[in-house]
């Protein structure tokens, strides 16, 4: 059983977790629009306080693309459970990769990566939400696979 609209998407996840479901997933988000920060797809990508295990289905039309929203899923949501272990709940967190394919030798190789994070997060200062982040960076696991220098560039909202 899945949602049949956009809008439904976060409501029938509450629902299902409230019915006892312990895993959640998305409806399918397309990389490039995350990419090109459309407010539709975050929203398809926007966990809920209570809700315990929640996937992202993704798809888009390069490596690289998938690459990069990939990234910056898994970043966003190692950061969320930073923040609750840190008794902090952000209101909102938006978060890009901007991912460089460049020629090495006779092929191409990912070499950088640059996380940007524009966050809402009441009670944090700028300096707390950059060390957390920083935390979040080093320890998301598609960070840790991935052999490219990673930027990250953090913003607290007010």
């Amino acid at each position: 059983m899945a949602p049949m609209t956009k809008g439904s998407n976060l409501p029938y996840r509450r629902l299902c977790v409230e019915l006892g479901a312990r895993v959640t997933i998305s409806e399918m988000t397309v990389a490039r629009r995350l990419k090109q920060r459309k407010k539709g797809e975050f929203a398809l990508i926007r966990k809920f306080e209570g809700e315990p295990f929640f996937g992202v289905q993704l798809a888009g039309t390069n490596p690289e693309e998938l690459i990069g929203a990939a990234h910056a899923g898994c970043f966003t949501m190692a950061l969320s459970k930073i923040l609750q272990e840190a008794q902090l709940t952000a209101e909102s967190m938006e978060t890009t990769a901007q991912v460089a394919l460049e020629q090495v030798g006779a092929g191409f190789a990912i070499t950088q990566i640059q996380l940007t994070l524009k966050a809402k997060v009441p009670g944090a200062t700028e300096e707390k939400l950059k060390e957390l982040a920083g935390l979040a960076k080093a320890n998301c696991p598609v960070s840790k696979l991935l052999k490219a220098e990673i930027g990250l560039e953090v913003t607290l909202a007010k």
